[in-house]
């Protein structure tokens, strides 16, 4: 099966691709996650992707696509489930026509609903470690006595900081879903509220396993 995973920043495609990826038996393809796998072992677009991120520039739209093709000609040739990948229609095109060249296609999409003000609270929350890179949040599970006074809230993390990147995401993500529904593919949407159990159980239960 090939998934795609739309959501809002924070509405947590992360763990629920995770976990759907153990229930699927196929990997979570996340293009940050490949990014940095790609750099730490040097492949060619590793270096590539390196020289862009270390010039602090955003990774282009071809080296991106050509970490997805080496993946579904890999550990991703059963199928896949895409955690934030594409971000916008013409990504989407894009990885249409790299499924069709080898006889695949979108099989459904999952689109974890949630509401700002809980994304808000959700990543406003977050305090992360810089020593251990851990991280806690101050309502769901605050960090322990004794690195609690080092935790810091990171920009990305700061509520003016979200909310811009829920602005950028209706503006460029969000069109997907009409996107999908117009070219036939399943568009099923979850509530993203509830437990972490919750979600999975509806998600599983709309794709029929």
């Amino acid at each position: 099966m090939d998934l795609v995973l739309l959501g809002a920043p924070g509405a947590g495609k992360g763990t629920q691709g995770a976990l759907l990826a153990g229930k699927l038996g196929v990997p979570k393809i996340a293009t940050g996650d490949m990014l940095r796998d790609a750099v730490r072992q040097g492949t060619e677009l590793g270096l590539k992707a390196k020289q862009v991120m270390d010039a602090g520039q955003l990774v282009s739209d071809d080296i991106v696509l050509g970490l997805v093709r080496e993946r579904l000609a890999g550990d991703a040739a059963g199928g896949a489930i895409f955690d934030g990948y594409p971000r916008n229609v013409a990504q989407a095109q894009s990885l249409e026509g790299l499924l069709g060249e080898a006889g695949r296609g979108i099989d459904a999409v999952v689109y974890i609903d949630v509401d700002d003000d809980s994304i808000v609270r959700r990543m406003s929350g977050r305090r992360t470690d810089p020593e251990t890179g851990v991280v806690y949040h101050v309502e769901h599970n605050p960090a322990p006595a004794d690195v609690a006074g080092r935790c810091v809230q990171r920009e990305d993390d700061r509520e003016e900081t979200v909310r811009r990147r829920l602005e950028i995401y209706r503006e460029s993500t969000a069109p997907l879903v009409e996107h999908y529904r117009q070219a036939g593919v399943p568009v099923h949407t979850v509530n993203g509220e509830g437990s972490i159990d919750a979600v999975q159980g509806e998600i599983l239960g709309l794709l029929g396993r």
